[in-house]
């Protein structure tokens, strides 16, 4: 409705809302909704998907939240976004202009909110998007929008092998506090 408050807001007018708030802990970006996601309006919404019991085990949250509780992050110092807002079956389903202009935006958007860190969700989606075609996971060089800036596995389901643990060590360095965060 146009009278709600925000509801000229870009961010809400997308697939799946972005959840952000300033001065936040963690940023994490997704490379882009799926189509189970975009269809119930809520992040990371597929079953296999391990984002939710990586940041749990990570000790992000207290317990395990589901998708339909993704606005709770913020409660949590955490927020969501995607790179591209498209939502397909699979993140190779999306063009490298696609990429590139969702990097643009994304770095508007953390320069706009100012999260401590931000982190990209894909290695593939940061070499493309992003133009660092030798990048490796973990903390980069540079800071994005002035966050400081990791790329971490993506949680997808297939991305098989990338196990649960592996997703949780490599979450938990993000955290205020941890030797690399």
């Amino acid at each position: 409705m146009p009278d709600e408050p925000g509801a000229d807001d870009p961010a809400l007018r997308k697939p799946v809302p972005d959840i952000v708030a300033p001065g936040l802990d963690v940023l994490f970006c997704g490379i882009n909704p799926s189509l189970l996601s975009a269809e119930r309006g809520h992040h990371f919404a597929r079953p296999g998907n391990r984002f939710w019991p990586a940041i749990h085990l990570a000790g992000f949250t207290p317990r395990q939240l589901t998708p339909d509780e993704d606005r709770e992050l913020l409660r949590y110092g955490l927020g969501v976004t995607n790179v591209v807002d498209r939502p397909t079956r699979t993140a190779a389903e999306l063009s490298a202009d696609e990429l590139r202009a969702g990097a643009v935006a994304l770095e508007r958007l953390v320069a706009r909110y100012r999260p401590r860190v931000l982190a990209v969700l894909g290695i593939t989606a940061w070499r493309q998007g992003f133009g660092r075609p030798k990048a490796a996971v973990g903390r980069q060089p540079e800071r994005l929008g002035g966050a400081d800036t990791w790329v971490v596995p993506n949680p997808s389901g297939l991305n098989a092998h990338v196990q649960l643990p592996d997703l949780t060590r490599v979450y938990r360095e993000l955290r205020p506090g941890s030797e690399a965060g």
